[in-house]
C-alpha cells in the first residue's frame, strides 16, 4: 500500500503520455447497428368535396378523411446494418395504409434484406419504398403534409431486386428489377426496370433522376402498354431556406383516347419552398401542375363540353410548421386544387364544381425505441 501511494504521482504523470500510444495500438470498428424506431402522425382535415361519411377523398394519400380526427400513420420499423448484410422491416397502420397500400400487404411499409457482393456494391431483395418521384409519401419526409397529385399516381411501394452502388459519398446509383408499377405481386410475369441516380453538390444541393420502364398489361389484354416514366428532381437546403423542384414525363404505348393505338403522354411539375422564421417556426408553399389528357394514369371522364378527357389541373399549397422538438412537428396547411374549366369532378352539397379547397391540421413525432451498436477492437500498426 505504501508503495502504491508513493507511485501515484508518477502514474498520474505517465498516463496522459500512454493514452495516445494505446489509441494508436487499437482501433474500435463498428461491426453492426440495430435500431427500432417509431413514427406517429395524427390529423384533422376539412374538404369542400362530398364523398360520403367515412369515404376517402379524391387523390387520397395523406389526411384522406373529411371532417374526421384520424390517424395518418402509426409505424414501427427495425433496421440492421452490418459489414456484409443488412435488413429493414417496417409495419404501418392508419389511413395511409388504407388509401395507398393493397391488401393483404397494406400494413407492410417495407421489408427487404441485402448482401454486400463487392466493395460498395450491394444487392437487396423484397418490398421497398418507391424509388420514383420527387416527393415521399410520409408527412415527416416532406416539406408539406399533403402530396402533389402526381405523387398520388406514382408508386407508393414496389417489390423486386435492387442493385445499389455508392462509388463516392456524393454519388448513389440504384438499379431495379421490379414486379410492376405500384405492385407487390406481378400481374403478368413481365418484369419491369427502374433506375435512380442522385448526386450531391457540396452539402446544400442534390440533383437526381429516376425512371420506370415496364408493361403491366393484364394477360387478358392482347395490346401492349409499355410505360416509360421519367422524373428529375432538385433539392436545396442552406441556412433558413429549403427548396425542392421536380418534374415528371410519362409515355405509354397504345393509350390515346381517340384510337387506343397511339402513344399517350403525361407531364407534371412541382416547386416547394420553406423558410425558417425562427428556430422552431417556419412557413412553406408549393405550386403544382398535372396534365394527363388521355387519362391513362388518372382516369377518363366526360367533361361538361361532352369530350372524353383525362385530368388536367393545377394547385397551390401554403402552410406553417411549429417544431416543439427536433423530432416532432405541428402543421396547419391549406390547399386549392383547380381542375380544367370543364372538368367538374368535385361534389359539394349536391353541386358539382371544378375546384376544391382543403384545410389540414396534423401533428407527428418520430423516436427511437432501441439502438444497439456492436463493436470490435482490432490492433493497428
Amino acid at each position: 500500500m505504501t508503495l502504491l501511494k508513493k507511485s501515484l504521482p508518477l502514474i498520474v504523470l505517465i498516463v496522459p503520455f500512454l493514452l495516445p500510444l494505446v489509441s494508436k495500438a487499437q482501433k474500435i470498428d463498428t461491426v453492426s447497428t440495430f435500431t427500432i424506431s417509431a413514427y406517429i402522425d395524427a390529423y384533422y382535415a376539412s374538404y369542400n368535396d362530398s364523398t360520403g361519411q367515412g369515404s376517402l377523398e379524391k387523390f387520397a394519400t395523406t389526411s384522406s378523411r373529411n371532417n374526421n380526427l384520424s390517424l395518418n400513420i402509426a409505424s414501427i420499423s427495425c433496421r440492421y446494418n452490418a459489414e456484409k448484410i443488412r435488413a429493414a422491416f417496417a409495419l404501418n397502420y392508419g389511413d395511409i395504409a388504407t388509401s395507398s397500400f393493397p391488401h393483404p400487404y397494406n400494413n407492410v411499409l417495407e421489408a427487404h434484406i441485402g448482401f454486400k457482393i463487392y466493395s460498395k456494391l450491394w444487392i437487396d431483395a423484397g418490398f421497398f419504398r418507391p424509388h420514383l418521384g420527387t416527393e415521399f409519401i410520409l408527412p415527416v419526409e416532406n416539406i408539406t403534409t399533403s402530396v402533389a397529385v402526381v405523387t398520388f399516381y406514382e408508386p407508393a411501394y414496389e417489390s423486386g431486386v435492387r442493385l445499389n452502388f455508392d462509388p463516392t459519398n456524393k454519388l448513389e446509383i440504384n438499379l431495379f428489377l421490379l414486379n410492376g408499377y405500384n405492385m407487390y405481386i406481378d400481374n403478368n410475369n413481365k418484369k419491369s426496370f427502374g433506375m435512380g441516380i442522385t448526386y450531391l453538390f457540396g452539402n446544400n444541393v442534390d440533383i437526381g433522376y429516376t425512371n420506370y420502364i415496364g408493361d403491366d398489361t393484364p394477360p387478358s389484354d392482347p395490346t401492349a402498354h409499355l410505360r416509360i416514366h421519367q422524373n428529375v428532381f432538385f433539392n436545396y437546403h442552406r441556412n433558413k431556406i429549403k427548396a425542392q423542384l421536380g418534374g415528371d414525363y410519362c409515355l405509354q404505348q397504345n393509350s390515346d383516347i381517340a384510337t387506343h393505338s397511339k402513344e399517350a403522354s403525361m407531364y407534371s411539375a412541382l416547386a416547394t419552398i420553406k423558410y425558417l422564421c425562427t428556430k422552431k417556426f417556419s412557413i412553406y408553399s408549393r405550386g403544382e401542375v398535372f396534365s394527363d389528357p388521355d387519362g391513362f394514369m388518372s382516369t377518363v371522364i366526360v367533361d361538361e363540353a361532352g369530350n372524353y378527357t383525362g385530368y388536367k389541373l393545377w394547385g397551390i399549397t401554403a402552410g406553417m410548421e411549429y417544431k416543439p422538438t427536433p423530432q416532432s412537428y405541428v402543421r396547419l396547411e391549406g390547399r386549392h386544387l383547380q381542375m380544367d374549366k370543364n372538368q367538374y369532378i368535385f361534389d359539394f352539397n349536391n353541386s358539382l364544381r371544378n375546384n376544391r379547397n382543403e384545410v389540414v391540421i396534423d401533428a407527428g413525432i418520430s423516436f427511437d425505441l432501441l439502438k444497439r451498436t456492436g463493436t470490435r477492437i482490432s490492433e493497428t500498426e
